[in-house]
């Protein structure tokens, strides 16, 4: 059977999963699904896109005098990226727990993989709460969906969860203010500076509980392959694999027609949040605005 053959009959069957690489995740389900169980949704293969991306600047090496960009009253001026899509960005200092960022900060942006960082912290957390320990298989799962953004064990995760439950729990747990829960996983809707205190919430241990938060932060350090990009890229070699990261990308097909590539980032003092969502440039678009805005943070930032 062909592969194209075997997906129409599991659809015209009412059953199957299959991961994209792209970050989409095709999915089918039996009519009178539960509604917390994850939406039917299917992101296409991203087109070729011949559009040249316009690089961001990239400025030099940090002064060695920087002022604390967290003070300043104008922050969100301060950084320069052009591009004809939407974006945005936020910066905690986790010291005092000040956001600074975008003038458009607070407004919301479907996340794609980057949820699955808070879907594991909130399985983590309730099997403690339930006096359970994870199997062997299970946390190679977790291990799936960390460090190679695995969308089988998300949808999975996501079901088990309750569905849009996980999110009003992460709202309630992580005191957000922005975001909401959307059809499925892919389509949580946060803000920049939401991001922000979900990786704040993660580096405490308030988002997966104390016994498992080395656990996951240690698993968002070792993200690997397509999902390491972005903010992480802006800092040293020697200092990358210290900063705890879980990325989104997707393109999403009709009825949207645009590109989501999302950064979540937590270090020892702050944490970064870039969202992005645009039409042309393919994914290395998204990739570079995020890169650019670390890059310029760490440049004005003495917390960086």
């Amino acid at each position: 059977m062909t592969e194209h053959t075997r997906r129409r009959a599991l659809l015209a069957g009412g059953v199957g999963v299959a991961a994209l690489s792209t970050g989409g995740l095709w999915l089918a389900g039996r009519g009178g699904a539960d509604p917390g169980a994850a939406a039917l949704w299917h992101d296409p293969p991203a087109p070729v896109d011949t559009t040249p991306a316009t690089v961001p600047a990239q400025p030099g090496p940090p002064k060695a005098e920087r002022a604390r960009i967290l003070t300043s009253a104008n922050a969100g001026d301060l950084i320069k990226i052009t591009t004809s899509g939407w974006y945005s960005w936020a910066l905690m200092d986790r010291a005092t727990g000040e956001i600074v960022g975008a003038k458009n900060l607070s407004e919301t942006n479907m996340t794609a993989s980057m949820i699955k960082a808070w879907l594991a912290a909130d399985y983590l957390r309730r099997a403690t709460d339930a006096g359970q320990t994870p199997s062997a298989a299970r946390f190679a799962e977790l291990r799936k969906l960390i460090r190679d953004s695995d969308n089988a064990v998300a949808t999975a995760l996501w079901t088990e969860l309750g569905g849009r439950a996980t999110i009003t729990r992460l709202i309630s747990i992580c005191k957000l203010t922005d975001s909401a829960a959307g059809p499925d996983w892919s389509k949580t809707q946060l803000s920049a500076r939401d991001t922000c205190r979900i990786a704040h919430a993660i580096g405490t241990g308030t988002a997966a509980g104390p016994r498992w938060t080395d656990y996951l932060v240690g698993e968002m350090r070792a993200v690997r392959g397509e999902g390491t990009f972005g903010i992480r890229r802006a800092f040293p070699a020697a200092e990358q694999s210290k900063i705890a990261i879980k990325n989104g990308w997707v393109w999403r097909g009709a009825p949207y027609g645009f590109w989501n590539v999302n950064c979540l980032a937590l270090g020892t003092t702050w944490t970064m949040a870039v969202l992005t969502r645009y039409a042309s440039g393919g994914q290395q678009h998204g990739e570079n605005i995020a890169q650019s805005v670390a890059t310029q943070l760490r440049t004005l930032s003495s917390l960086l």
